[in-house]
C-alpha cells in the first residue's frame, strides 16, 4: 500500500451483557480525544441492526504512518482502557482507501413571503414566535428570521436548512402541519416560497471564532420582547500585539464550558443575544469525579429550556436517603414526592455538560474550545479580553459584558482580585471516589450513607450514590492510609491526579468490611480517583461588566451536588437580566440584583452543607422540609429589590421572591387535556397571571385589557378564572379556568389578584386586589 494513501481500520467488537449504552458513550469519550491526534481524519461507530451489543469502531486516518504514531500513544490507550471492561470479544482490520464520493448537497435558504390582512400584524407575529419555537430540534433546520417591509403587512421568512433533502422530507411529513398550524390561515391567504442555493458566504472564510460569532446572531427570539433603546457606541478597538488577530465583538464573552457557563450562554442565545463561549480545555468533559445530582429544581429549570426529558433517559432516579450510624439505621427518608413536578435525578457531571452544549449548539453557538483567557480589561462601555487561541495565537474580544464561569481556579476571580470571605476553607481529611458494582441487598434507588462515631467523632463515613446499571454505584468514603500518609495535608490537583497512583478496589473493600453490611463485595472498578473538599464564597459576585457564578463564586463540600445545581441556578438568574442589559431595554440597577439575589442564597447553601458534612445530614426534625431545603425548592429572594407586593388579601401562597408552584388541572378552551401552570411561564418571558372569580365585574375585566395593552411585548397576560367566574365572550385576553380551585388554593388567593412570574421561574411582584399602578412601578425597576 502507498504510504501517502488514507487507510481505514475497522475494530470489530462485541460489548458485555447489559453495557451497550456505556460501551457507547465510552467510545464517545475517547473518540473525542482520538479526532484531534494528527492524521485522523474520521472516528466512527457504527451498530448492528440485528445484534445491538456488536458495533464497528471505523478510523480514517491520512496515511499509514499517522496511523502507526497512534498505536502506542495515550489517545489509544484512552480508546484502550475505556473500552476494556466492557467488551466481550474483539478482532481489527486494517484497509486501504481507493475512493471516496462526497455528498454534495449545498445549504439552502428558503424565503417564504406571506401578506397579512391591516391589523392582523402583531397576531401574525405571535404565531410566527410560537411556531418558531416548535420548530426547535427539526432535522436540518439551521436557523431562521423574520422580516417585514417597512410600512407594510408584508413578511419574509427566511429559513436556512442544511440541504434540500432535509427540507424537502420536512415539507412531506404531514406531522409538519401541527407546528405551523398557527401560521395556515395567513398562508393560504397571501404565500409564496422561493428555494435558493446558498453558493457563497463571507463568514465561510473567517477563523472558527468568527464563526461562531456570525452564526450565533440571527436567531428567531422564542417571546415578544420590548423594543431595544438606542445603545451607547462601542469604545474604538484597542492597539493589538504584533502576531495578534481580532475578532469581531461579541455582547456577552463567557468564560468556562461547565455547567454554569452552558447553562449562561444557552439563556442568552434562546433570547438572540449573540454570545462567544470559550473553554481552555480542548476536550469535552470525560471526568468522572464530578457532580451525578441534579436537583428537582434544576430538572424544572430543564423542562424549561427543553432537556428534562434526555436528562430523565440518561439518568436514574433518587428515591431516597438510608442513613447508617455504627451499623444501625437512623433514618430512611422517602423523596418521592408527587406534588412536586420532578423527583432527584442521578446524572454524572460530563453527561450534564454534554445534555447542554448539545442545546447550545441548537442555537447557534457552540463551544470554542483550546480558548484560554489570559487577561481582560474593562471600561464604562465594555471589556477587552485577550484569549490564546489553539493555534497559540492571542486574539482581542471586545464584549458588553464578561461572565466568568471557569471554576475553582477561576482567572476571571483573580483578575479581579476578589477574595474568599474569611480565606478559603479546606478539610484535612483526604477522600477517595469510585465507581463499582456493590453486591448486598440494600433498597434500589437509595442514597446510602454510613458512617462510623467514636467518642462523638466520626471515625469513618461511607457514602453510596447509585448511577445507571444494575449494582453500580458512586461510592467517597475516606482515603487509605498509605494515601493520607503519601500525601500529607497539601492541596492536590483538579480531576485525575497523574502525581499518585489511585486508589484501587482492596482499598474500598477494606472500607466496605469495615462500614457496610456484612458481605458486601464490590467487583468491576471502572475509574477512581482522590480529592480534598474546598469552601468558600467570593465577597463580590459582580465588578462592573464583569460577573462570576458557579465555582467561580463559591466552592461547596460535595453533599447533594449543591455546587453545580447552584452554579446552574446563578446563570438562570443572570441570563436573563443581560439579555435585557444587552438590548438597552434594562432598568438601571437591574444587573445588581444578581449580586443582591444570588450571594445571600449561595452563602446559606455553602454555610449549611459545611456544617452537616460530617453528620448524618438529618438536622430537622421535618424531612420533607429539609429534603426541599436541599434541593432549593424552597430557595426565595425575599427582600431583593426587584421583588415587591401590594394589598394583603392573601391567605398564604408563595411570597414575593419565592419560586412559583405549578398547578396541573388548568383548562382551556379547544384544548383536550389539562394545562399545567408551567406551560404558560416557559420561555424567555415576564409572565403576569391575573385571577378574575364570580365578584369580577365588567370594569375590572376592561382594567385588565388596559394592563395588558401596557405591558404588551415584555410581559405574556393570561386570566385565570374561577368556575364562576363570568367571563366577557368580546374578551382580549387568553382565559383558562380554575376548574378544581388548585390555582386558588396554591396561590393563597381570595379574591381578585395578579401575580407576576420572572423568566427565572420566581414570583417577582404580588397583588390583590389587582393595582395597575404598583404594577407599573414594579415593572419599571425591571424595563427601561
Amino acid at each position: 500500500m502507498p504510504d501517502d494513501s488514507p487507510v481505514r481500520t475497522i475494530l470489530r467488537m462485541r460489548a458485555r451483557e447489559g453495557c451497550a449504552e456505556e460501551f457507547e458513550r465510552a467510545w464517545r469519550s475517547a473518540a473525542a480525544h482520538i479526532s484531534r491526534v494528527p492524521g485522523s481524519l474520521r472516528q466512527e461507530l457504527i451498530r448492528d441492526v440485528d445484534d445491538p451489543r456488536t458495533f464497528l469502531i471505523v478510523s480514517d486516518w491520512a496515511d499509514s504512518a499517522a496511523l502507526e504514531a497512534f498505536g502506542p500513544s495515550a489517545a489509544r490507550e484512552r480508546l484502550t482502557a475505556a473500552l476494556r471492561d466492557l467488551r466481550e470479544s474483539g478482532e481489527k482490520a486494517t484497509y486501504e482507501v481507493l475512493e471516496t464520493v462526497l455528498g454534495a448537497g449545498p445549504r439552502i435558504r428558503v424565503d417564504v413571503t406571506v401578506t397579512v390582512a391591516e391589523g392582523e400584524e402583531e397576531a401574525y407575529e405571535r404565531a410566527y414566535l410560537k411556531v418558531a419555537e416548535r420548530m426547535r430540534g427539526t432535522p436540518g433546520h439551521v436557523r431562521e428570521e423574520l422580516l417585514r417591509e417597512p410600512g407594510t403587512g408584508t413578511y419574509h421568512i427566511f429559513a436556512e436548512w442544511e440541504d434540500e433533502a432535509s427540507f424537502n422530507a420536512w415539507t412531506d411529513d404531514q406531522a409538519h402541519l401541527d407546528q405551523t398550524a398557527p401560521l395556515i390561515q395567513y398562508i393560504c391567504e397571501n404565500f409564496k416560497r422561493t428555494t435558493y442555493h446558498i453558493a457563497a458566504r463571507p463568514e465561510d472564510d473567517l477563523p472558527v471564532a468568527a464563526q461562531a460569532s456570525v452564526t450565533a446572531r440571527p436567531r428567531p427570539r422564542a417571546q415578544p420582547q420590548p423594543q431595544p433603546q438606542p445603545q451607547p457606541q462601542p469604545t474604538p478597538r484597542p492597539v493589538v500585539q504584533e502576531g495578534s488577530t481580532v475578532d469581531r465583538s461579541t455582547d456577552v464573552l463567557v468564560v468556562g464550558a461547565g455547567p454554569a457557563g452552558l447553562t449562561a450562554a444557552i439563556e442568552l442565545a434562546r433570547r438572540g443575544v449573540p454570545c462567544r463561549l470559550i473553554e481552555k480545555r480542548p476536550d469535552g468533559n470525560v471526568a468522572a469525579d464530578k457532580a451525578i445530582g441534579v436537583q428537582c429544581r434544576t430538572m424544572e429549570i430543564w423542562e424549561n429550556i427543553g432537556v428534562a426529558r434526555e436528562a430523565m433517559d440518561l439518568g436514574v432516579w433518587l428515591h431516597g436517603q438510608t442513613v447508617y450510624v455504627n451499623g444501625q439505621q437512623t433514618h430512611q427518608v422517602d423523596w418521592d414526592l408527587p406534588e412536586l413536578p420532578f423527583a432527584h435525578v442521578g446524572l454524572p457531571q460530563y453527561e450534564t455538560e454534554r445534555i447542554l452544549e448539545n442545546c447550545l449548539a441548537s442555537h447557534g453557538v457552540r463551544v470554542e474550545r483550546g480558548h484560554e483567557l489570559q487577561a481582560f480589561t474593562q471600561d464604562a462601555d465594555g471589556v477587552t479580553a485577550q484569549v490564546l487561541r489553539p493555534d497559540g495565537s492571542v486574539e482581542t474580544v471586545r464584549s458588553q459584558y464578561l461572565v466568568g464561569t471557569d471554576g475553582a481556579h477561576s482567572t476571571v476571580r483573580q483578575s479581579l482580585g476578589l477574595t474568599f470571605e474569611g480565606g478559603m476553607g479546606m478539610f484535612p481529611q483526604l477522600f477517595m471516589l469510585g465507581d463499582v458494582d456493590l453486591d448486598w441487598s440494600m433498597p434500589e434507588g437509595h442514597l446510602l450513607r454510613f458512617i462510623q462515631v467514636e467518642d462523638e467523632e466520626m471515625r469513618g463515613m461511607l457514602v453510596c450514590v447509585p448511577l445507571r446499571g444494575p449494582g453500580r454505584y458512586r461510592v467517597a468514603t475516606l482515603a487509605p492510609p498509605r494515601l493520607q500518609a503519601e500525601i500529607g495535608s497539601g492541596a492536590i490537583p483538579p480531576g485525575f491526579s497523574q502525581e499518585y497512583d489511585p486508589p484501587t478496589l482492596a482499598d474500598i473493600q477494606a472500607v466496605l468490611d469495615q462500614l457496610a453490611p456484612a458481605g458486601t463485595t464490590a467487583s468491576n472498578l471502572r475509574w477512581s480517583s482522590i480529592f480534598r473538599i474546598k469552601h468558600g464564597i467570593v465577597d463580590r459576585y459582580q465588578v462592573g461588566r464583569v460577573f462570576v457564578a458557579g465555582d467561580a463564586a463559591h466552592l461547596h463540600p460535595p453533599a447533594g451536588g449543591q455546587g453545580m445545581n447552584t452554579g446552574i441556578q446563578d446563570a438562570w438568574n443572570l441570563g436573563w437580566k443581560l439579555a435585557l442589559a444587552v438590548r438597552g431595554a434594562a432598568a438601571p440597577g437591574l444587573l445588581d440584583s444578581y449580586e443582591a439575589e444570588r450571594r445571600p442564597a449561595g452563602k446559606a447553601i455553602v454555610d449549611r452543607a459545611v456544617k452537616i458534612a460530617f453528620t448524618d445530614e438529618m438536622d430537622m426534625d421535618d424531612e420533607r422540609e429539609q429534603f426541599m431545603l436541599e434541593m432549593q425548592m424552597t430557595l426565595s429572594y425575599a427582600g431583593s429589590p426587584l421583588v415587591g407586593s401590594s394589598g394583603d388579601l392573601f391567605d398564604g401562597g408563595p411570597q414575593p421572591g419565592d419560586r412559583a408552584p405549578d398547578v396541573r388541572d388548568l383548562s382551556r378552551f379547544g384544548v383536550g387535556h389539562q394545562v399545567r401552570l408551567f406551560e404558560l411561564t416557559r420561555g424567555t418571558a415576564h409572565t403576569l397571571l391575573v385571577y378574575a372569580d364570580g365578584s369580577t365585574g365588567g370594569d375590572e375585566y376592561a382594567g385588565f385589557e388596559k394592563l395588558a395593552e401596557k405591558v404588551r411585548g415584555s410581559v405574556n397576560i393570561y386570566v385565570v378564572a374561577s368556575p364562576d367566574a363570568t367571563v366577557p365572550g368580546a374578551l382580549d385576553l387568553p382565559v383558562l379556568r380554575d376548574a378544581s380551585g388548585a390555582f386558588r388554593g396554591a396561590y393563597g388567593l381570595r379574591g381578585t389578584g395578579a401575580y407576576l412570574i420572572r423568566p427565572d421561574g420566581h414570583v417577582g411582584f404580588r397583588s390583590s386586589p389587582v393595582a395597575a399602578a404598583a404594577l407599573d412601578e414594579h415593572l419599571a425597576r425591571i424595563f427601561a
